[in-house]
């Protein structure tokens, strides 16, 4: 008898469904799922029957959840609820212990997940490739892959990217370069880390044919959260020229490094952009930047469709470099 009664209770718990959140909408409807964020007007539900949904605000009635939320009634004060409970329409509670606290949907600007400090392990990273054929007078092919990736794991977080670039025209290569980087960053507190970073340039084109940097310095994260992330670097760097012709130079200079992307409109659109602006320290009339600015659209949960801006700028005695490519193409992200 006892025996059966745990086989019952066993598979009554494999059969319980996880705990879900829901979400009542104006026309009666009722769907369940996990809430992931709130923002420019979407609810943002994930779903075991369609994936990630948003939702419209205005449609909906009421909603509640079991997570802990930050819900934000401005862009600068928020309030962590334990959990969220249904209330009439037009209206949720923020649930606290003993002091419980309704608000109308309409004054609430985001709710997000609050992120910890420490977390055990987090990975993300794309893929974007981009291909370009052109069958005219000159003949273009371009091929463009770029790849990016970053790991947190407690206090250290890990970021590696490399990138190829090869154009021909008329059956003539034009342009054949590729680079690899990688930064380690070590927090401090929330917000402030200390990076060091790797990076080598390799051109098989231009006279500028390896560049190897390495450097260091304080960081701050203004932001890293399910709506994105926002951090700046700036570091100390020693740099490596070696010229087609076998010339060589090497020279200490100073850096800012960005890495900013924002979702917009429930997640289905990302916007990013990272970069470097740097000046040697032996030559204020040279600079560098390496930059690039783009938008992702998010077909499926895991597929994009990009669409990028990449400037590469070198200014100084030696010579001037002076790129600004565009791209269109297919990316995966995970």
């Amino acid at each position: 008898m006892f025996s059966r009664t745990m086989l019952c209770l066993a598979l009554s718990a494999a059969t319980t469904p996880v705990m879900a959140d829901t979400v009542w909408l104006k026309n009666g409807d009722r769907l369940t799922g996990k809430i992931k964020l709130f923002d420019g007007g979407k609810l943002l539900l994930e779903t075991d029957y369609g994936g990630s949904i948003p939702l419209d605000w205005k449609k909906i009635a009421t909603l509640e959840s079991d997570q802990e939320l930050l819900v934000k009634e401005d862009a600068v004060t928020g309030e962590r609820a334990k959990s969220l409970k249904a209330a009439e329409p037009g209206k949720v509670i923020l649930a606290n212990g003993d002091t419980p606290r309704t608000i109308e949907l309409a004054k609430i600007e985001q709710i997000i997940k609050p992120k910890p400090v420490i977390e055990d392990l987090t990975w993300k990273g794309n893929i974007d490739a981009a291909l370009d054929y052109k069958r005219a007078e000159n003949d273009t092919d371009d091929y463009d892959v770029d790849f990016k990736t970053q790991a947190r794991h407690g206090l250290w977080r890990h970021n590696a990217e490399a990138g190829y670039n090869r154009e021909l025209k008329d059956d003539v290569v034009t342009t054949d370069n590729w680079n690899a980087g990688y930064a380690l960053d070590r927090f401090i507190d929330e917000k402030w880390f200390w990076q060091g970073r790797l990076a080598y340039k390799r051109d098989k084109i231009e006279d500028l044919a390896r560049e190897r940097t390495i450097g260091t310095g304080p960081g701050y994260q203004f932001w890293d959260n399910e709506l994105g992330a926002f951090s700046v670097a700036g570091l100390l760097n020693r740099t490596d020229h070696e010229y087609a012709t076998g010339e060589k130079e090497n020279f200490y200079a100073i850096s800012m490094r960005w890495d900013y992307n924002r979702y917009l409109v429930g997640k289905t659109i990302e916007l990013f952009s990272t970069g470097e602006v740097g000046r040697p320290l032996d030559d204020a009339a040279s600079y560098t930047l390496d930059a690039e600015l783009g938008l992702r659209y998010k077909v499926t949960d895991w597929a994009s469709l990009n669409m990028k801006a990449e400037k590469d700028v070198l200014s100084g005695s030696d010579g001037d470099v002076d790129e600004t490519r565009y791209s269109l193409g297919f990316g995966v992200g995970w």
